[in-house]
């Protein structure tokens, strides 16, 4: 395996503005004989998954093997940025000793800490609606991304990054971690390899919101550039709930706003119609049609589906079901079905499950830590587990149904254009308006 790191190129578009960068020569200008070969990390979003995935990458880093440090942080709460430094460097001294590490930087704005030459490769775990226009920047300042799921807000924010990543030769992981867990690997190569004969039905099962969000505006906290968290979107009244707690790392509201995202059909969405995907074959999202109902009651601030049903189909006549309930998917065929959900496995015909993949099958990826698999990648240049077109295809049948929700009809799908046949209003929602100045490029 080699541990070359490509040359980054520069960012010019924010580097005049950006904050000086310390000045350290990186390992991809040393080479892989140099006497520290060290992959250089940067966290963007450090809050409830931003903290993990921080933390993951960490310890992950750790490894002789894989070797990454994280040197800096970003958030626009000033007080979850500086807690993020104070982890990291705590971590740090435990792991290393005082004074071996690289002392965090904190930002408070993603374009200063992009700017940076000598950083590697960032995880970005923000609010949905930030996820595109961050990741975008970071492929075009040369860095590679760990990105949370879903992908992106809206299936023209992910065609956009794609096309960055790809067109940067960066390597990006979409965290739709379920991709490194054995069941979900195991029932797919099943599936794939026919051990349920032909495959006739998909059956996607996804968790329900609850709860009521306070409107009423409050003053903006001091620790919070509540402008910039608004970012692309439309202008709004701060409140606790519209943002995330001051206190604690608990569930932020904003998972409930349409504004910022859609709901638990991309929340979970994102991870169980990416499980359909590999199943079915993993290809570009030939969906055919979609049609779908939700419930959309008065709760207050939050305003996303909650209970919901939807039919469709791939263009080789598979169906696809999806609906409220416990969390997994079930795949169907003619010689009966498989079930799988985090941490279990179970099938009609349980002998199934015993049987082995044969060397001329169909073997999918191969990975046990989704973090560790990124990093291994950073330095392999080999796409990861779930690369960039994954977590849009993904994300873009959870787009699909979202909109069958919103518009309450059959809605008929080209695969190859990216649009629907015959519905102006259908692809008006393909995107959303971008305030200025956050325009995707």
């Amino acid at each position: 395996m080699t541990t070359r790191i490509t040359r980054r190129t520069a960012l010019k578009s924010a580097a005049a503005a950006a904050i000086a960068a310390p000045l350290i020569v990186r390992s991809s200008v040393l080479g892989a004989d140099a006497p520290s070969n060290t992959l250089r990390l940067a966290s963007i979003g450090t809050g409830r998954m931003g903290h993990g995935d921080m933390q993951q990458a960490l310890h992950q880093g750790l490894s002789p093997k894989l070797n990454a440090r994280i040197v800096a942080v970003c958030d626009l709460d000033s007080i979850r940025a500086e807690h993020a430094k104070e982890v990291c460097e705590k971590a740090y001294a435990s792991k290393l000793g005082e004074g071996k590490f690289e002392p965090i930087k904190t930002y408070g704005d993603y374009r200063e800490l992009l700017a940076r030459k000598d950083i590697d490769g960032v995880t970005i775990s923000t609010s949905e609606h930030w996820h595109a226009l961050i990741a975008i920047a970071a492929a075009k300042a040369g860095k590679d991304s760990y990105v949370q799921k879903p992908l992106t807000y809206s299936i023209n924010e992910g065609k956009a990054l794609v096309k960055a990543v790809r067109d940067n030769k960066r390597i990006l992981q979409t965290g739709s971690q379920q991709r490194s867990e054995v069941y979900f690997r195991m029932a797919c190569e099943l599936v794939r390899n026919g051990r349920l004969g032909k495959l006739q039905e998909i059956e996607v099962v996804l968790p329900t919101d609850s709860g009521t969000g306070k409107k009423d505006p409050m003053p903006v906290p001091k620790n919070l550039n509540y402008e910039m968290w608004l970012g692309p979107t439309s202008d709004a009244p701060y409140t606790e709930h519209r943002v995330h707690p001051q206190k604690g790392y608990g569930r932020p509201g904003w998972l409930q706003i349409e504004q910022y995202c859609l709901g638990m059909i991309t929340g979970w969405g994102a991870h169980m119609y990416d499980i359909c995907q590999w199943g079915h074959g993993d290809g570009a999202c030939e969906l055919a049609e979609m049609q779908a109902k939700a419930e959309f009651p008065d709760r207050g601030l939050f305003n996303v589906h909650t209970k919901f049903e939807a039919e469709g189909c791939y263009a080789d006549g598979v169906r696809i079901k999806a609906h409220s309930g416990a969390a997994g998917v079930r795949f169907t065929g003619e010689k009966g079905w498989i079930w799988v959900q985090r941490g279990a496995i179970k099938a009609e015909n349980p002998a199934v499950l015993k049987e082995k993949i044969k060397d001329d099958e169909i073997k999918l990826y191969v990975s046990t830590n989704h973090m560790a698999n990124f990093l291994e990648c950073m330095r392999t240049r080999k796409d990861p587990a779930a690369p960039v077109e994954a977590g849009h295809r993904a994300n873009t049948l959870c787009c699909i149904t979202h909109i069958a929700m919103k518009l309450g009809r059959k809605l008929k799908w080209d695969p190859a254009k990216e649009q629907f046949i015959g519905d102006d209003e259908a692809n008006k929602r393909l995107d959303y308006e971008h305030r200025d100045p956050w325009k995707i490029a």
